[in-house]
């Protein structure tokens, strides 16, 4: 330990948790933020873990979305049957109710010290911060670790824990660095709250997308190509569905739909910031000796499809809607089914508008988000980012963006929180972060204030007064990327679509061969009337029939024997209700073009899986 004359303690006041009060959906309000609870609980766990095997090398612990991590480096790393035995020396650990004290020192007296304590990854870690920066460390009995904090006041207060997992994962994220072992783990202050989390957990396995994308054969992921999915038929249904509900919702919202191209030049990406701020994450290309990039996002080259003829202020709001293929590099181990890939499809909209314009536009796109989300039965909470560190263009015009977006929210009465720091590069957005079935977030939707690229590309309209002005960019997406919803719905729903989404609607099945003629009979007319039918006549038993297409989760099972033959009727069976009786052909019609025509179905959205 350094010299305690050395040590500088904060004041009590300064040591308090930081609590942040959010609301739910439902109004109820959430007691805490739980960053500095996990951050804490990764110190739990770094305690143990040096007590237990005191050669381990001690790299990053930082709370996630759903608890913590941290990564180590140990001779033979760590495996699944180690974690018991640290949950147990976390639980004394936690028990003995050590005080979490917080110190600085000066950069020369902490490099010292991480040397002392021979933790190259924290040397590392101390050697980049600036010359002048006082560094903070967060100690716990024995324990010390480099941090900036915050923490809980005491271990008694991590009182339920559990470890989830282990991986690899390399230092900085890096491929050509170590590869280090990654312990997850998640915590709270009740146990009951814990075993609620587990249970969600347990729920979400069975709900995994890339399970029931290969069941349902809805897409496959491929060696052949790491982060860019294949659809399936089935999955190209699915997909073709929301794109059709897609554009029909911006038809009627005076939206025009553009394309724009996958690769454009170095020089474009230049003009629009993307190249300084984002090249790492971009596919380049050599083309005639000149530099390229394959589009990471849309919106240059909306920008150019503006710019393409002179704008009156008549002409706007211009409203432009397009569904854009994307590339975007992501290390492999981020790579997750449909939810993290290096291809994706972006629902994104650009609208142009003068600044009278700007309230009745995003009040217009929010009512807009609302409708879709509404259509799956999402809840959702709204956050307001503000400007980050990397921000470009005057401070001046990011305040005045800010500004509006607030009164926008405030004006409609949306319950919102703050995120500061979060904002775009080039200016402060609105984020809709939906729930799913089982109670997890999701960020999906977002409304971005752009007065920087109009500027960057020299985007004018002429005034009523005859003048040149510069018109002001909303940019802004409401599933997100395609990809990315498809798997949200997917586990949003357990598989189980509403009707009008389902790839297969309804499966007709023949009790036995001298049946199969009136069931091709009821398959042509379900066709005819624009169903997604399917037919099964094959030489098997009608009860394996049926578990197959309950396998398949189809929402209507037609079961035709010789009484439903002689009396031109159907033995309809349903997914989510069972056998529900006998029906006419034209009652069953009648019936699924209302459910055709039905978006939110809430017998679909269980929270229970089969």
């Amino acid at each position: 330990m350094p010299d305690e004359a050395k040590r500088q303690h904060l004041p009590a006041e300064d040591k308090k948790e930081q609590v942040v009060m959010t609301t739910t959906a439902d109004g109820e309000k959430e007691d805490q933020d739980m960053h500095a609870f996990w951050h804490s609980s990764s110190h739990l766990l770094a305690h143990a873990v040096k007590r237990l095997f005191p050669e381990t090398k001690l790299a990053i612990g930082p709370a996630i979305e759903n608890g913590f991590y941290y990564d180590f480096d140990r001779e033979g790393g760590f495996t699944t049957e180690d974690l018991p035995v640290i949950e147990e020396e976390m639980k004394k650990i936690a028990k003995a109710n050590y005080r979490i004290e917080r110190f600085t020192l000066p950069r020369d007296e902490a490099i010292e010290y991480v040397k002392q304590q021979d933790e190259p990854y924290k040397l590392e870690m101390v050697l980049a911060l600036p010359e002048d920066e006082e560094i903070s460390f967060y100690k716990q009995e024995d324990f010390t670790d480099l941090c900036a904090g915050p923490h809980v006041r005491y271990t008694k207060q991590i009182k339920a824990f559990k470890l989830l997992s282990v991986s690899g994962a390399y230092w900085h994220g890096d491929e050509k660095n170590k590869m280090l072992t990654r312990i997850y783990g998640v915590s709270y202050p009740k146990k009951e709250q814990l075993d609620r989390y587990l249970k969600q957990l347990e729920e979400a396995k069975l709900r995994d997308h890339r399970k029931l994308g290969r069941e349902l054969e809805l897409f496959m992921t491929s060696e052949a190509g790491p982060g860019f999915p294949f659809f399936l038929p089935k999955g190209m249904v699915l997909r073709e569905l929301l794109v059709d509900y897609w554009k029909e919702l911006h038809r009627e919202a005076g939206y025009v739909l553009v394309s724009t191209p996958m690769i454009l030049s170095r020089s474009l990406w230049e003009e629009s910031g993307h190249w300084d701020h984002y090249k790492d994450n971009m596919y380049t290309v050599v083309i005639d000796e000149q530099d390229y990039a394959v589009k990471p996002m849309n919106c240059p080259g909306g920008m150019l499809i503006y710019k393409n003829k002179p704008h009156s202020y008549r002409d706007l709001p211009l409203r432009m809607g397009e569904l854009g293929l994307v590339h975007r590099h992501e290390k492999s181990g981020t790579l997750h089914g449909l939810m993290r890939v290096r291809a994706f499809t972006q629902d994104d909209a650009h609208i142009f508008m003068t600044p009278d314009q700007i309230e009745d536009e995003v009040s217009g796109i929010i009512r807009l988000i609302d409708r879709i989300y509404s259509a799956f039965g999402f809840k959702y909470r709204v956050e307001l980012s503000t400007r980050p560190e990397n921000s470009m263009g005057d401070i001046e015009d990011w305040n005045r963006a800010e500004s509006v977006l607030q009164k926008v929210l405030e004006d409609m009465g949306a319950d919102y929180r703050i995120n500061p720091g979060d904002g775009a590069f080039y200016g402060p957005k609105i984020d809709f972060h939906i729930e799913d079935a089982i109670g997890r977030g999701w960020q999906c939707g977002t409304i971005q204030l752009d007065f920087q690229m109009p500027q960057r590309f020299d985007l004018e309209y002429t005034g009523s007064d005859g003048a040149k002005h510069r018109p002001i960019v909303v940019h802004r997406t409401a599933l997100g990327a395609l990809e990315r919803f498809i798997a949200i719905l997917i586990e949003h729903y357990s598989g189980k679509f509403p009707f009008w989404l389902s790839p297969e609607q309804v499966r007709v099945l023949s009790i036995s061969q001298q049946n199969s003629a009136y069931a091709e009979e009821v398959f042509k007319r379900l066709r005819l009337e624009g169903f997604r039918a399917e037919l099964d006549v094959r030489d098997e038993k009608i009860g394996y029939k049926i578990r197959e297409a309950q396998l398949a989760k189809i929402p209507y099972m037609l079961v035709v024997g010789d009484r439903e033959a002689e009396e031109k009727t159907l033995s309809v069976r349903s997914r989510d209700e069972g056998n529900i009786g006998s029906l006419g052909i034209d009652a069953f019609i009648v019936k699924a073009h209302e459910l055709n025509t039905t978006r939110y179905d809430a017998a679909a959205v269980d929270t229970e899986d089969e």
